[in-house]
């Protein structure tokens, strides 16, 4: 009985990847309406650097950079939201400069970085390339920003590590993409609900058009 309701579940979940991502369009158009909150991984860095612990925030040299990739990948979600029309309002990033500058590049404006979405991994190789989402404390804080209603209008935009969207949304949320957002609808009252995921290429193509 238990592997039945097992492969039923499993059945269900693909079901529910194929339509949220056949969704993917509508989505995008829904948030010109405002009333969402994005959170992102931070695009594509160069792995030939590595973080210097403790947190040394004001030291590029301290810390992984994005790539030429990876900047390019957010200047391009940026011209993206920016043709589509978009509505920002706050904008909080991890204090880590990759994120820090992929959501200057994404929002074209500046930012807020908060401690909450600050790599909760400190630094472990193991924890960044495999995360468990066992930090129950940072996932919490993370939670609170995605469920804050943005202002009326607007959508706010979080970028942080993919550490942190484990603790945040489990273990299975831990194979979001560089650059990729979740999607989460606020409510009017209680928390923000599961809306989608947006790859990278989403938002050209969806701007394309």
């Amino acid at each position: 009985m238990n592997v039945l309701c097992r492969l039923v579940f499993i059945v269900l979940l693909a079901g529910f990847s194929r339509h949220a991502a056949a969704d993917t369009p509508e989505l995008i158009a829904s948030l010109k309406q405002g009333g969402y909150v994005l959170i992102f991984r931070h695009t594509a860095t160069d792995d030939s650097q590595k973080d210097i612990y403790p947190f040394k925030f004001d030291d590029m040299s301290a810390q992984r950079q994005l790539s030429e990739k990876g900047r390019d990948m957010a200047r391009q979600i940026g011209a993206a939201v920016k043709e589509l029309a978009i509505p920002i309002g706050d904008v909080y990033t991890s204090r880590l400069n990759r994120a820090i500058e992929a959501g200057r590049l994404i929002s074209g404006r500046e930012v807020k970085p908060v401690d909450a979405l600050t790599d909760s991994s400190n630094a472990s190789a193991s924890g960044m390339a495999n995360p468990t989402g066992a930090n129950a404390k940072a996932g919490q804080t993370v939670r609170q920003l995605v469920d804050a209603p943005p202002k009326a209008g607007s959508n706010n935009f979080l970028v942080t590590h993919k550490t942190n969207i484990a603790d945040a949304f489990g273990k299975e949320a831990g194979d979001v993409g560089e650059g990729e957002a979740f999607v989460y609808k606020a409510g009017s009252s209680g928390p923000a609900s599961f809306a989608g995921r947006i790859k990278p290429a989403d938002w050209s193509a969806q701007a394309g058009k």
